[in-house]
């Protein structure tokens, strides 16, 4: 294990900030490099070589992307995408192409971000889009694939964003009425999701879907 290279796209993101950090402390990986739209300073984590690419044109990188496990936490919102078109772009696609580029150079394991509730059949595009996402990266020949449905994320952005804020402090409360089937809704730490994928793919193999409640869980586990 000692000795590996990460991957990550959105590292600059609530959860990706969070694994690059998480990254940078674990005696797992040797080298983490941080895939980003403009230059970014990681200043806490020293291994990490940070690659300014143009991601309206993944192939111009593809061959970049080599290492042995790859992390992405891509994701907008409408607002900054501007239309679901453009969601569709961003969160859908560009996580599948990214992935099949990441395999065809032989990363052999992936963790990504998805969210609680997607669906392929929904009628809210968010879900449906994940859905969607999910759905092909299933059909990636990875040898380890795990998929993280968070719930609403807490930790503080970069951005403002003052209906997920309004939400965050209602789920506070409301998080410790949800037990049993309905345990998974609780809200959940970006730095949490973060941590269990770095420790499902340091133990898992096949390819699986994570239920934020399991991601809670899983996080802590040795």
């Amino acid at each position: 294990m000692p000795g590996r290279t990460a991957i990550i796209f959105g590292g600059t993101g609530l959860i990706g900030k969070a694994l690059t950090e998480e990254l940078g402390k674990s005696c797992q990986y040797e080298k983490i490099i941080a895939f980003t739209r403009r230059k970014t300073e990681f200043d806490t984590v020293l291994k990490v070589n940070n690659q300014v690419v143009d991601f309206e044109n993944p192939e111009s990188f593809s061959g970049q992307i080599i290492g042995d496990d790859i992390f992405i936490c891509l994701g907008t919102t409408i607002k900054k995408a501007g239309s679901v078109k453009k969601m569709e772009k961003i969160d859908r696609d560009l996580p599948v192409i990214l992935a099949k580029y990441a395999h065809k150079n032989s990363v052999s394991r992936l963790a990504i971000v998805s969210s609680i509730g997607a669906n392929v059949n929904s009628s809210n595009y968010y879900l449906r889009i994940k859905g969607e996402m999910e759905r092909e990266i299933m059909n990636i020949n990875f040898e380890t694939v795990a998929i993280a449905r968070p719930s609403l994320l807490l930790g503080r952005r970069d951005e403002n964003r003052f209906g997920e804020s309004a939400g965050k402090l209602f789920m506070k409360v409301l998080s410790h009425l949800l037990y049993g089937r309905l345990r998974k809704y609780r809200a959940i730490e970006g730095r949490i999701v973060a941590k269990a994928l770095i420790g499902i793919l340091r133990s898992e193999t096949g390819k699986n879907i994570y239920e934020s409640d399991q991601l809670q869980k899983l996080a802590y586990r040795k």
